[in-house]
């Protein structure tokens, strides 16, 4: 069974997800990060007194996903969703993404709004699966090359 459990950002568990998933995102974006801007990095970075919500996945007690949340406006904006590689394609995605949605509706959020990137064609496919669409690219993504930022939304 996959569980969602509230936590803090210094979560130990959390913080091992973020490190890891920064792990596969610097080696899927390897070559580009050797020719980014600091406006890429600082439209990428998150900071931890921005966060509003903090969810780790477990199944059957060991930790298999992350997502949190900030404000933007009226919407909560999604930041590092990951499931670990051995854990996908369990359903461990949708149960975030329902932990996202019910998180953001209580908090009074019109919409959850995401950005990912274009070298992560699976992901793209969850969100739209569970009814995300795509959105113009928002700040701070704005400084971002378009090809490479895809941004989406779904109403609450």
């Amino acid at each position: 069974m996959i569980e969602v459990r509230t936590c803090d950002w210094s979560d130990p568990d959390g913080e091992r997800l973020r490190a890891a998933m920064d792990a596969e995102m610097g080696e899927l974006y390897a070559d580009r990060a050797k020719a980014a801007t600091p406006v890429l990095w600082e439209a990428l970075a998150v900071d931890p007194a921005e966060i509003a919500f903090v969810g780790v996945a477990t199944r059957d007690g060991v930790p298999v996903g992350h997502a949190a949340l900030r404000w933007r406006g009226p919407d909560l904006e999604l930041k590092r969703m990951y499931v670990t590689p051995r854990t996908r394609g369990n359903g461990t995605s949708r149960v975030l993404l329902d932990w996202v949605e019910q998180t953001a509706r209580k908090a009074g959020a019109v919409r959850v709004i995401l950005q990912t990137g274009d070298r992560q064609p699976a992901a793209v496919r969850v969100y739209e699966r569970e009814g995300y669409a795509r959105i113009p690219v928002f700040p701070p993504y704005a400084g971002v090359p378009e090809l490479m930022s895809i941004c989406m939304a779904k109403s609450l």
